[in-house]
């Protein structure tokens, strides 16, 4: 695991623009992607992440746009998830800037993708996005998270965790584990759903969904989480990644 709990502002990108809702949906514009790149780069951001949440064949081409222009001004890591199906698309992300690459639906469709990205490239590159949503449990969801595709909007019948677990076998480098539930609500991260990742998984834990206060942070950093994802915190002004930083720091977190 990190020795370093890593803070990542998120940027889902439609268009050409950062955009954010709450529970994927009533979508305003939030700025552009690579002044707001640049500025969380300048705030202290150890990473970022970028969601292509059309990923149309159009705004495909806007996002490696988008991928190309904020590589050649900000000099962290980023993530770029969206749309990706196959091996080359990954190759052509990682061509324009992207230094990780996020997959969700393509690989619930077809999960031996991940195998093929992982031994083109390295499970350093492979990031495992997970929508998840708490459901009824039932047989084929045993622990009552389901993964979802389609920004939540529709279940499949994999559960979050027996998925998890598949994709890490299969090579996923990182899992991106965003609560649907609580996704925009600013009512704290899922700790349940973070502890029951962080227990199977022997990969970094990215907790998204649900970042309200600063003191958020630090509950899904106990809870288990490698690194926590915020997004609507960080566009609105509520907060600065100094702020979650020095806040862990006072909690006794090592960030970087």
């Amino acid at each position: 695991m990190s020795l370093a709990v890593r803070v990542i502002p998120c940027l889902d990108v439609a268009g050409g623009r950062v955009v954010k809702g709450v529970n994927f949906e009533n979508l305003r514009d939030a700025g552009d992607p690579v002044e707001l790149a640049a500025l969380y780069s300048a705030q202290g951001a150890d990473e970022l992440t970028f969601l292509d949440v059309t990923a149309t064949v159009d705004a495909r081409d806007t996002m490696y746009d988008v991928v190309r222009q904020t590589a050649e001004q900000v000099f962290i890591p980023l993530t770029v998830g969206g749309g990706v199906r196959s091996t080359d698309d990954v190759a052509r992300l990682l061509a324009h800037g992207a230094d990780k690459v996020g997959v969700n639906s393509a690989a619930i469709a077809r999960p031996g993708l991940l195998d093929e990205i992982a031994d083109r490239f390295g499970a350093q590159v492979l990031v495992l996005s997970l929508d998840v949503k708490r459901t009824e449990p039932r047989e084929s969801i045993p622990s009552g998270f389901v993964v979802t595709t389609h920004g939540g909007r529709r279940e499949t019948e994999l559960d979050a965790l027996a998925w998890a677990r598949e994709a890490i076998e299969r090579g996923t480098g990182e899992l991106l584990v965003n609560s649907i539930d609580a996704d925009g609500t600013k009512d704290g991260f899922d700790l349940e759903l973070v502890a029951l990742m962080r227990e199977l998984s022997s990969v970094p834990v990215i907790a998204s969904g649900g970042a309200g206060t600063v003191e958020h942070f630090g509950q899904a950093v106990a809870a288990g989480a490698d690194a926590v994802l915020a997004a609507s915190v960080f566009h609105l002004r509520e907060m600065t990644v100094g702020d979650v930083k020095d806040e862990l720091r006072r909690e006794g977190v090592v960030v970087r």
